[in-house]
């Protein structure tokens, strides 16, 4: 079981012995079939893509309801092609790792051709022929929040996407970009049918993503770029549908002890890599159990026969809007937010080791029972109250699932008006509800200022994490140390104010003057961050 290639798989036995479950389908033969009519692309060649969606439609391959694999773009780093998908034939191991200890391995095998959006390469030229195929049904997308971004947090459109604006679609070089001139060969090819799915963790993404690919067609047309009738075909309902999702996995970077549990019944090709990007990738993948898939049922030309796979659903835009603003702003995002930011200045390494923490725990059950669930509108389809229960006793505190506060703090300041901004927002039209009910809220947005000081609980400095925005808060902190006395008002007001960051602006949503009081408590001295959490949370 040296290195993870379709040849090794014809010793059944081998695998089957060590408890690894393999493809019930013949590949080579589903890939004939992708090849010739492909149904499916997924932009986004990352952990959640290969933990879940590769697995679902493994599934479907494995019940006999799908002959066809999918074909995997990478926009951002091609090095997890070359690095975690070629010399594995597409293959990849993954690893669920469940909350009593055991662990399930399944070599995935759905995925059948790994291509670079690269428009120099015969790659890109072999994407253009399969948007320019009638069979496409569906290109998925796990690009992250910030992919669909083409402006700033100040509203200006970035260089990068104006260049592509000004070039048009022959020569284009931002990732939602490429996409518009996938979809504008697609349009030359006869208008073709397709569903554009956005399986990201942000509100209404199927509406980010046609803000995003619609604002190029529109502008390729106005500049003479591109034929009118094309912005009317990203426009047409009856042709290209963007469905909105909602998607709930937790996929963490390859973790050691996962590494050595592999090597104990020899599977040896366990190798970590950080790309230059900074991508962590190996040949095998893991993630925990629990899984949902909901996305609304809005596909032109068919979709793949998932709906019976595990976690999957299919139903209407109201009900996806409901279960994702219920996992997004309330019941599972904040309270990972949350923990990252106090993880960090606290000095955990695992979130699941903050579990164990009385403050941060009582942290995230205030934000999820006592701040969120009353804004929370039932779904239907899952129940709010469960779904916390299930996150704060089974999902977060799994010892097994080696998740990192350094990891979700990841952009966060492209996170929190989403995860917090909006349960603010219904607070303030609610008239059951009073803003000045929210304590706990608040108290993260401070953690977070005190966070980007990059110096944690003890007076030690600490790396912080990637966020587009870091260099410009780090600015405005400036001169702010650890052990000083407010008021800061003079740097606080201009990042309170903005509602681009929090989703509203604090002051007028009565809430500045605490966040303000909250972050000079917090910045009070070495101890501060744990002594207020003690304050307000004891």
């Amino acid at each position: 079981m040296k290195l993870l290639k379709k040849e090794i798989l014809n010793n059944r036995a081998q695998w089957l012995d060590k408890g690894y479950t393999l493809p019930a389908f013949d590949i080579d033969q589903v890939a004939r079939e992708t090849h010739g009519s492909p149904e499916w692309v997924h932009f986004g060649a990352g952990n959640i893509f290969r933990a879940f969606i590769a697995e679902v439609q493994q599934q479907m391959l494995n019940e006999g309801k799908e002959k066809k694999g999918i074909v995997v773009a990478e926009g951002y780093d091609y090095e997890i092609i070359d690095k975690a998908y070629r010399p594995f034939d597409n293959l990849c191991l993954s690893v669920t790792l469940k909350s009593e200890g055991s662990i399930l391995k399944t070599v995935v095998g759905s995925v059948v051709e790994s291509l670079k959006m690269d428009p120099a390469s015969e790659d890109w030229k072999r994407l253009v022929s399969i948007f320019e195929n009638p069979s496409l049904k569906i290109a998925s997308f796990t690009i992250t929040e910030k992919g669909y971004n083409i402006k700033s947090a100040d509203g200006e459109v970035f260089p990068f996407v104006e260049a592509d604006f000004a070039a048009g679609p022959a020569r284009v070089g931002s990732y939602i970009g490429k996409v518009a001139a996938l979809m504008y060969a697609r349009f030359k090819a006869g208008e073709l049918p397709i569903s554009l799915v956005s399986m990201d963790n942000c509100s209404h993404n199927g509406t980010r993503l046609h803000d995003a690919v619609h604002a190029f067609a529109a502008e390729w047309a106005r500049r003479d770029l591109a034929e009118p009738a094309f912005a009317e075909y990203v426009e047409n309902r009856e042709k290209v549908g963007f469905p909105w999702s909602m998607i709930d996995k937790i996929t963490p970077r390859p973790d050691d002890k996962v590494i050595a549990m592999l090597k104990k019944d020899g599977f040896e090709d366990t190798e970590s890599v950080k790309t230059s990007k900074g991508t962590f990738v190996a040949p095998f993948v893991n993630a925990e159990e629990t899984q949902y898939l909901v996305v609304e049922d809005w596909f032109p030309n068919g979709r793949p026969n998932i709906e019976t796979a595990r976690g999957v659903l299919f139903t209407e835009r109201e009900t996806v809007d409901k279960v994702e603003r219920m996992k997004v702003c309330t019941c599972l995002n904040p309270l990972h937010t949350a923990l990252a930011v106090f993880g960090c200045l606290l000095g955990y390494t695992l979130i699941s080791d903050e579990m164990k923490d009385r403050e941060l725990r009582k942290l995230v059950e205030v934000i999820g029972y006592r701040e969120g669930l009353p804004v929370v509108v039932d779904p239907g389809v899952l129940d709010p109250k469960e779904f916390i229960d299930t996150v704060v006793n089974v999902r977060i505190p799994n010892v097994f699932m080696p998740d990192t506060p350094q990891r979700i703090a990841t952009d966060t300041s492209q996170k929190l008006a989403i995860r917090f901004g909006e349960t603010i927002k219904a607070y303030l039209k609610r008239p059951d509800l009073s803003v000045e009910d929210l304590k706990i809220i608040p108290l993260v947005f401070a953690g977070w200022l005190r966070y980007v000081m990059g110096v944690d609980d003890n007076g030690n400095a600490f790396a912080l994490s990637d966020d587009p925005m870091l260099d410009r808060m780090k600015d405005a902190l400036s001169g702010i140390r650890l052990g000083d006395r407010g008021p800061f008002e003079d740097k606080l007001r201009p990042i309170f104010s903005n509602s681009r960051i929090f989703g509203v602006d604090l002051y007028e949503a009565g809430l500045g003057e605490l966040v303000e009081r909250y972050f000079s408590e917090l910045v009070a001295g070495p101890g501060a961050v744990r002594k207020t959490l003690q304050k307000y949370l004891g």
